[in-house]
Formats: structure tokens, C-alpha cells, sequence
């Protein structure tokens, strides 16, 4: 979701610059590690002397700090015109993201998107590079997963795909089985 559908970069990194400097970690640090990652992935690598309690509160603060910064979320370019191509189409898709249900719900309203298929960190028990979510999903859709194709912006989402048995196309310079610059570049493939 985050970084293929919708462009949430200024409030993830706002929100895990915030986070940091109230927990005392490197917030550039934290930003980075946590690209495509659950934030309780994120948290344990950065507080790794917390006790699951502790973990949990930390990571709740870091979604806290998330959903209501909605201010320059918005779709990527070519994401409502390759939505539309598929819904024409009739082809199913699924946003498998590592957001929990409440920020998923919030990043995808503020851009305009309503995924007809919605597999978040709150379905699943175990987070990116994990396949389960891209399994589940496809599940979901009623298809295999090697029938499937995950779009991806992060190296642990692309994995992810990848152990599920899909294809996958990568953005933001990443290699994928097919690699794009935007999500026009997709929607030109199809046509």
C-alpha cells in the first residue's frame, strides 16, 4: 500500500522521527529500517531490551503517531488509472499492506482508493518478508499465488512475494520479475 498505492512518505517519516526522539533511537535509522515492515518488526530490532509489553506500547505509540497524519497522503501516479484498468478488466486485486486495519483503512480513504480485498498486520501472524500475507490474499481472491502478481516498493515485501510463489514488479529502483517507475508503467503492460 504504503509506496506503491498510496504516497504516505512525508507522514512515515514524520511520524518515525517523532517516535524515535521520544524513545531515544536514531529517527533516520528507525525511518529506513521500517520501510515495508510491521513497526512492531521495526521496534523489536531498535529496543531489543523491551519486554513484550513494553514492545507492544512502543510499537501502538509509533501507529498512534500515524493515523491521523493524513494531510499530504495521496494516490501514487498511475493508481486510480491502473485500478480502473483492472476493475474493466475484471481483474482482482488485493492490497496486502504491513499497516494495521485503522491505518490502512485512513491512508487508503485519504487517497481515494477502496480496496475490494484488504489484508493488513490485524489477518495475519507473522509480518513481511513472511508470505503469509500475499497468501492469504490470494486465498482471498479465489487464485493461486504463482497466478499472482505483487507489486512491491520495499526488498521485504518483494521477498515476501517471492516465498509465496508469485511474480512480482518492483518500484523505487528495485528488482522485480518486472520492474516499473510508476504504476502507468503497469497499466501500460496490461494494455
Amino acid at each position: 500500500m504504503d509506496g506503491t498505492l498510496v504516497d504516505s512518505d512525508g507522514a512515515v517519516e514524520r511520524s518515525w522521527l517523532a517516535w524515535a526522539s521520544e524513545y531515544g533511537v536514531d529517527g533516520r535509522e528507525a525511518y529506513e529500517m521500517a520501510h515495508g515492515s510491521p513497526s512492531i518488526a521495526t521496534v523489536r530490532k531498535l529496543l531489543p531490551h523491551l519486554d513484550e509489553a513494553a514492545m507492544v506500547v512502543a510499537s501502538a505509540r509509533q501507529l498512534e503517531l500515524q493515523y491521523d497524519d493524513l494531510s499530504d497522503v495521496h494516490a501514487t501516479p498511475g493508481a486510480h488509472e491502473l485500478l480502473l484498468l483492472l476493475t474493466t478488466r475484471g481483474i482482482g486485486w488485493a492490497v496486502v499492506t504491513s499497516a494495521d486495519t485503522r491505518l490502512a483503512k485512513a491512508r487508503l480513504n485519504a487517497a481515494g482508493i477502496v480496496a475490494p480485498v484488504l489484508v493488513t498486520t490485524d489477518d495475519i501472524a507473522a509480518g513481511k518478508p513472511d508470505p503469509e500475507g500475499y497468501r492469504r490474499a490470494a486465498e482471498l481472491l479465489g487464485v493461486d499465488p504463482a497466478d499472482c502478481l505483487v507489486v512491491e516498493d520495499a526488498e521485504v515485501g518483494l521477498q515476501a512475494g517471492r516465498a509465496a510463489g508469485a511474480h512480482t514488479a518492483a518500484l523505487r529502483g528495485l528488482d522485480g520479475d518486472l520492474r516499473l517507475e510508476t504504476l502507468a508503467d503497469l497499466a501500460a503492460a496490461l494494455n
